[in-house]
């Protein structure tokens, strides 16, 4: 009986790992140690470890990071404190390897502590780059930290190579969120509709937005370009999901609830949509707004534009439905009347899909399965090639 411990320390994060921590669960020779941390313990992100629990999944830990804010110092502070406690969480739960995704800071301390501990890693999306963003420098550090790569693209692996990691650790599996897509039913419009207690207009906008933190004190103005673009649409309604503890975010948290305290006739917001919501939504909305990763992995899957604003997510892999734009208000206004042009429409319907089919969590069980780390020990991978 091998101990293979997951962590999750956000809503969007469990919602990608779901199907493969119930495929672990399920698994007879493997002991699932969930370890819970981050914005899922923090009552004004809504306790979203209540919905782990609700999905019948038993939570082995909970390690508060004690984020009190949303500068430097405070994010700073909780990685210190979110190691300690993930230090004594594997002491006690002695996990045989323990996966990650992704490249959020409680996601680096769960690391750090498990390369202290002699803890494998296993990591999910590696070799991405997010120019815009420190999860760009806190992605490729995990990298090298872990020990298997499961990457959602074949450019991606090969980014992985690069960075010296032995191919036969590297793996191609593509976004794992796109398993949810294929697997779980989703609402009706009706079902929809009652679920988030507003009835749709005839145009319809799902908008999330993160704060730029490789860039200093630019989310307001930001922010307010597009929420001034957005309110120039007639017979539009602007559902706003807000965004995580990242540096900065608290700013746009009060610029959407006091436009949806202004505008209640054409704007709704929500601290978590939660998985369900949020990927039915996308077969009732006409395009996503913001720079969230979602837009580009999950959200071109339902044949629908994506507008990605700013450098956040600059340097991913942009499948044909994206729209990438500055943060300006001409440049958004233009990007805006694309996501309605048909000639576009036309042009995204049958895209090749860049990030695979729906079967990540399959091929990432199967080498969960099969290969064993016995050392933590690893040569650097060096490619050949002429500088």
């Amino acid at each position: 009986m091998r101990n293979i411990a997951v962590v999750t320390g956000t809503r969007a994060e469990y919602g990608l790992l779901k199907p493969l921590i119930q495929a672990i669960n399920e698994e007879k020779d493997i002991n699932l140690q969930l370890l819970v941390t981050g914005m899922h313990l923090m009552s004004e992100f809504g306790n979203t470890y209540q919905q782990i629990e609700k999905d019948g999944l038993k939570i082995d830990a909970k390690i508060d990071d004690g984020l009190e804010g949303d500068n430097a110092l405070a994010i700073s502070k909780a990685v210190g404190k979110a190691t300690i406690g993930f230090g004594e969480t594997y002491n006690r739960l002695k996990p045989d390897l323990l996966v990650v995704l992704g490249d959020r800071s409680e996601i680096l301390a769960a690391v750090t502590a498990a390369i202290i501990s002699n803890i494998p890693v296993a990591h999910i999306h590696g070799g991405e780059t997010t120019e815009g963003a420190y999860d760009e420098f806190i992605r490729h550090a995990i990298t090298k930290m872990s020990h298997l790569h499961f990457a959602s693209s074949e450019v991606y692996r090969k980014r992985i190579i690069q960075m010296g990691e032995h191919p036969s650790r590297v793996f191609n599996v593509g976004a794992i969120g796109i398993d949810s897509i294929k697997n779980l039913k989703l609402l009706n419009k009706t079902e929809f509709q009652t679920a988030i207690n507003y009835v749709l207009k005839p145009k319809n906008l799902l908008i999330t937005y993160h704060p730029v933190t490789l860039e200093n004190d630019t989310a307001a103005y930001q922010f307010k370009q597009i929420i001034k673009e957005l309110d120039k649409l007639d017979e539009t309604l602007l559902i706003f999901t807000k965004p995580n503890s990242d540096k900065n975010g608290k700013i746009i948290v009060k610029i959407i609830d006091d436009f949806v305290a202004q505008n209640p006739h054409k704007s709704i917001s929500f601290q978590s949509m939660g998985q369900l919501r949020y990927l039915s939504a996308l077969q009732f909305v006409d395009a996503v707004v913001g720079n969230s990763s979602s837009g580009i992995l999950e959200v071109p899957y339902f044949n629908i534009p994506t507008i990605n604003i700013g450098d956040r997510q600059k340097g991913r892999l942009m499948p044909l439905s994206v729209i990438c734009c500055r943060p300006e208000g001409k440049e958004i206004a233009l990007a805006l009347e694309k996501v309605y042009d048909f000639r576009f429409l036309q042009l995204i319907r049958n895209e090749r899909r860049v990030y695979g089919e729906g079967n990540a969590t399959v091929k990432i069980l199967e080498v969960l399965k099969c290969l064993k780390i016995d050392t933590l020990k690893k040569s650097f991978f060096d490619i050949n090639f002429d500088i």
